[in-house]
């Protein structure tokens, strides 16, 4: 089972308000090169529906937890948005983008989880 940090939870619970689908946790905690020991991917069916999915975890992150990110970036086409924790990066994907540089694939040596949706 993949090792939440502290705010998995809350990133979690901000990616279901907007109806987020698809979340996966990898843990790359155990691997040197690994940009950050925390990945959470998840998907949305629009474009719309992406932006709405990131802002909603910006925000519920600012207020119930005072944590604001980093950075983020990908609002431009809202098919692929990042938001940067530090420790956690979120990756807010359309379908297509998703498959199109699956990331799973990419860091498949970490501990991957994938949540089941709620509907």
């Amino acid at each position: 089972m993949t090792r939440p940090n502290d705010l998995t939870p809350l990133i979690i619970e901000g990616i279901r308000q907007r109806k987020g689908r698809n979340i996966t946790l990898i843990d790359m905690s155990g691997i040197e090169t690994a940009a950050t020991p925390h990945f959470i991917i998840c998907e949305g069916t629009s474009s719309q529906q992406v932006g709405a999915i990131a802002d909603s975890v910006r925000d519920y992150l600012l207020e119930t937890a005072g944590v604001k990110p980093y950075n983020y970036d990908g609002y431009g086409n809202s098919t692929w948005v990042v938001v940067d924790y530090g420790d956690t990066l979120v990756h807010v994907f359309h379908p297509e983008t998703r498959r199109l540089y699956n990331l799973e694939e990419l860091w498949a040596d970490g501990e991957i989880t994938e949540l089941p949706d709620e509907d």
